[in-house]
């Protein structure tokens, strides 16, 4: 594989704004669905210096379709968020080391 190739390929990062406005940069780390629902689970894109001071948090959302737009909101149903928390943590921890909180 040539290094033109391998520059192609990185990290998924998806931009989402908060509620004033702010763009925060994510990494997808993996996708999951499940009885017609789809869910993300991200985290902070840090700069080196925060990355030190902070181990980063894992976010789950949930991917809500209206017509031809997607969005991601917070899963509001404490069951539904431990059982896809719990999916992703099982799925990703080959790769990370979670500490719950």
């Amino acid at each position: 594989m040539d290094t033109n190739e391998e520059m192609e390929f990185g990290p998924d990062i998806l931009t989402l704004q908060d509620e004033e406005g702010v763009d925060h940069d994510f990494e997808v780390l993996d996708t999951y669905e499940e009885d017609d629902n789809r869910y993300i689970a991200v985290i902070p894109v840090e700069d080196e210096e925060t990355l030190a001071e902070d181990d980063g948090e894992l976010i789950v959302l949930k991917v809500e379709a209206e017509g031809d737009e997607e969005f991601l909101i917070a899963i509001e149903d404490e069951d539904e968020f431990n059982n896809i928390s719990a999916i992703f943590m099982e799925r990703l921890e080959e790769f990370y080391d979670f500490t719950e909180e």
